[in-house]
């Protein structure tokens, strides 16, 4: 995307993940599962994954933390038949309404990279960047958490 048409956008929230930086310590996926109360063994907001590349000797272990992206033109928003997901004009976040969503999945089979999960009652459920943080002004938890700063949050 050209500067020009990310600026025309608005300003946005976004996460960058630095995965040389990142030991895949958890500290990010932990954090954010006990902020929001999210019962260990479940669904994951945010996930630590490891790609190996190479074989042995010559191998190369990288680690990602990866969340929903809150994509400027998530394919979600126009999925969803209850119009449960919605984009914060403000900052690009998107979030889920619970009492509209019905359970349906359509919203995981048009996300490019499978983010969506379901809680035991079938609602969807995505990072919603610590919403509750960002309006007293701080954070959110998995950034905080991360300590050596693989993972930072940032308004474009």
């Amino acid at each position: 995307m050209q500067v020009r048409e990310r600026l025309s956008m608005g300003k946005r929230y976004i996460f960058r993940h630095n995965s040389f930086r990142c030991t895949k310590c958890y500290a990010c996926e932990i954090a954010c599962q006990q902020w929001h109360g999210i019962p260990a063994g479940t669904i994951k907001l945010r996930r630590v994954s490891e790609e190996v590349r190479g074989t042995f000797p010559n191998v190369l272990r990288i680690f990602h933390s990866v969340s929903c992206l809150h994509c400027s033109d998530a394919p979600c928003l126009d999925a969803c038949p209850e119009n449960a997901i919605t984009k914060r004009e403000e900052d690009g976040i998107v979030t889920v309404d619970s009492n509209k969503c019905t359970g349906c999945r359509t919203c995981m089979d048009v996300c490019p990279i499978g983010i969506p999960q379901f809680n035991a009652a079938g609602i969807m459920q995505i990072c919603d960047m610590c919403v509750d943080r960002l309006a007293v002004g701080k954070n959110p938890i998995c950034s905080e958490a991360c300590p050596t700063k693989a993972l930072n949050f940032d308004l474009v």
